[in-house]
């Protein structure tokens, strides 16, 4: 069983619990407090230890968004869903309209 096995072997529930337990270990590397990171991120206490103990799967994106920008991870969030490469028909059409060389009038 590779990898891509087992995570779509998970439940949404299982995979939201991974995240909270994966993003306190990231706080705790920051050094900060639940209670600074629900002050920073603008969200309640409960939210940050629901999300971390795994009790919160219901998380809304926004609050995940603010707490990862809380203790300075928000690049992380890339990584998530990674911009895709441009397709063949992209790439032929940027280039379709390309500028024609430029003169310039004397």
């Amino acid at each position: 069983m590779n990898y891509s096995d087992e995570l779509y072997g998970k439940t949404n529930s299982e995979l939201i619990m991974e995240l909270g337990s994966r993003f306190k270990e990231y706080r705790l590397t920051c050094r900060m407090t639940q209670k600074e990171v629900s002050e920073h991120a603008g969200v309640s206490l409960f939210t940050v230890k629901a999300f971390e103990s795994g009790r919160a799967c219901n998380i809304t994106m926004n609050s995940f968004v603010a707490m990862l920008r809380a203790i300075g991870y928000l690049d992380e969030i890339t990584k998530l869903l990674p911009e895709l490469p441009p397709t063949p028909e992209m790439i032929e059409k940027m280039n379709k309209y390309k500028p024609k060389r430029v003169r310039n009038g004397k």
